[in-house]
């Protein structure tokens, strides 16, 4: 996290210089030093900084009038103010007026680190966050319902151009969840029968005689209760479209009817003896393979090759990860709107979490899962914790890598680098807390910690993400946040 950082340091200390300097580059960062408010700010006027640790007593300008001229340049800059005057009254002045934390001397470096890694990785998300709904806002395709800048998607985006103004049958395939229907809506809203219904049928909710009555209409006395003529969809969408979602669960007598409205553009109301003209589109979608149907004789024949003139095949959710981050942040941004909870970030962990999960509900299963983070958010960053145990303990663990030599490998030392991925992971998982991750190991929780411990495994401090110790040491895990029935939860 630390690594290629670029950190501005503002002491006019140069002993507190010179030892945040040597922490930080031993980290891999890159670090500019100022030793006033007024040659901090310059730097800051001719380069772009990750994070500013600024003191808080200095000559000249403070370090809370150097924090607003700071915001001033970057408002996404997270500045950390270090003072010798601990003091809730500073602490809280400070965090009002934009500092991202508060640290007091003399600090230890563990502390100071961890703070940064937070920092910097709150720049980063805030950073990947814009540029997430700048893409949203900047796609090239018109279809503002369909999210996506994959290359599978891209394809789709082109069919739906080309296909949208002709009057063409269109056959859209896709697993449940892929969003069949927006691209049904997508392509009646770019043809030139926009101004005209686009109808969804839902094909395999009603039993044949309710669905062909809802298609074609009726006279009066046709059956039982049918005591006014009624007109049906294929009527109501008269130089529109019908959209028949899962045309596979419509009855094989209601097929033959069907396919006559496409190729004669003409049907009869039930009960009735007069043909009635109409010019419909029909977009149909499906979740099974027809072909196969056809071969077990349960779909007509002549009917899939009407219907299969154009085929839009949509990818599973599986297929196109790269959209996995623009779909959370769209459904982020929506969700958060509806219930008042504008801002709301998905933190690295969880997103990492979703992008290795196979999606078997897709699109609108995610949807889902973001909707229900986001209501049961309780701060600003949505972490691991509130992802669902089905995508959370779906990760897979793999072997630890390591080379064969000729004399053999040390089977401790490749059980103990698995253990630890094992670990490390599970509690990722498992949000961070300790007996969770132990059922889940199903392990006693007590065992879990003594393993944590022999493995020297660290937590990243405020992500639900352990650590194996960095240059400062240390093993053992905090539990200052874990509750009574959380013990060794990680903060």
């Amino acid at each position: 996290m630390l690594r290629d950082a670029s950190v501005l340091v503002i002491d006019d200390e140069e002993i507190m210089r010179d030892i945040l300097q040597t922490l930080l580059e031993r980290e891999g960062s890159r670090v500019s030093l100022a030793a006033s408010g007024e040659a901090g700010l310059e730097l800051a006027r001719s380069q772009t900084f990750d994070v500013a640790v600024v003191d808080v007593m200095m000559p000249g300008i403070s370090g809370i009038e150097t924090l607003d001229e700071l915001s001033k340049l970057d408002a996404d800059l997270p500045v950390i103010l270090i003072t010798a005057f601990a003091s809730v009254e500073n602490a809280i002045a400070a965090m009002k007026r934009g500092a991202f934390d508060y640290i007091t001397k003399p600090f230890k470096n563990d502390e100071v680190l961890a703070v940064l890694r937070n920092a910097i990785e709150r720049r980063r998300l805030v950073t990947e966050n814009r540029t997430l709904r700048e893409a949203l806002r900047a796609q090239t395709h018109q279809f503002s319902e369909i999210i996506g800048r994959s290359g599978p998607m891209r394809q789709v985006f082109d069919l739906i151009a080309q296909a949208a103004p002709s009057r063409t049958t269109i056959l859209i395939e896709g697993e449940s969840g892929t969003g069949k229907e927006l691209v049904a809506r997508a392509l009646h809203a770019h043809s030139n029968r926009s101004d005209r219904p686009c109808i969804t049928v839902n094909s395999g909710s009603l039993p044949p005689d309710l669905l062909e009555s809802n298609l074609f209409g009726h006279v009066k006395g046709a059956f039982t209760g049918a005591v006014a003529p009624k007109k049906g969809l294929f009527e109501l969408a008269d130089h529109g479209t019908i959209f028949f979602d899962e045309i596979g669960s419509v009855p094989v007598e209601t097929q033959a009817k069907l396919l006559r409205v496409i190729q004669e553009r003409e049907f009869m109301r039930l009960g009735g003896v007069d043909t009635v003209k109409v010019d419909v589109r029909i977009i149909a979608a499906t979740n099974i393979d027809l072909k196969s149907m056809v071969e077990d004789g349960r779909f007509r024949e002549d009917l899939y090759y009407r219907l299969h003139v154009i085929k839009v095949g949509l990818p599973p959710l599986r297929d196109r990860r790269d959209d996995i981050r623009l779909l959370v942040q769209h459904f982020l941004d929506k969700y958060g709107r509806e219930n008042e909870k504008e801002g709301l970030e998905v933190t690295p962990d969880a997103l990492d979490l979703m992008e290795e999960y196979d999606w078997p509900g897709n699109v609108r299963e995610l949807e889902n899962v973001i909707e229900r983070a986001v209501v049961l958010a309780t701060t600003a960053r949505i972490g691991p914790e509130l992802i669902p145990d089905a995508v959370r303990t779906s990760r897979p663990f793999e072997m630890p890598e390591f080379v064969m030599p000729a004399e053999g490998i040390s089977f401790k030392e490749v059980v103990a680098a698995f253990e630890t991925q094992l670990i490390e992971r599970t509690l990722v998982a498992a949000g961070g807390v300790q007996k969770r991750a132990a059922e889940m190991l199903n392990i006693k929780p007590t065992t879990l910690n003594e393993m944590i411990k022999r493995h020297d495994i660290r937590p990243r401090r405020r992500r639900g993400v352990a650590r194996r110790g960095g240059p400062t040491g240390g093993g053992s895990l905090p539990t200052d946040h874990a509750g009574p029935d959380d013990p060794g939860a990680i903060d």
